[in-house]
């Protein structure tokens, strides 16, 4: 593969191991405490950090609520919307 002058070659292993985030949304349907208790309960956060991501997802609309690989961010938003919660994921910010 040629390298185009002042362009550097992206090597793709290191595309890969960029880390990812999982983003919960804010919704109309799911309480306060059913999206804490899911946060404590999946997660394994302590009941003060399940609350402070539980407030940002319903005052800001969304939290990250994990990072990591990929797969792993992949994983847990289908866990999420296994509790109804809506849920996404994106590459993290640099």
């Amino acid at each position: 593969m040629a390298q185009i002058l002042d362009q550097p070659i992206v090597d793709q292993a290191t595309l890969t191991m960029q880390p990812w985030v999982t983003i919960v949304w804010n919704d109309p349907v799911n309480l306060m405490s059913y999206v804490s208790l899911v946060f404590r309960s999946y997660f394994g956060y302590t009941h003060e950090e399940a609350e402070r991501l539980m407030l940002a997802v319903h005052h800001e609309g969304r939290a990250v609520v994990a990072t990591g690989n990929r797969e792993e961010m992949e994983r847990h938003v289908e866990a999420m919307h296994g509790y109804g919660l809506w849920a996404s994921l994106a590459k993290a910010d640099a």
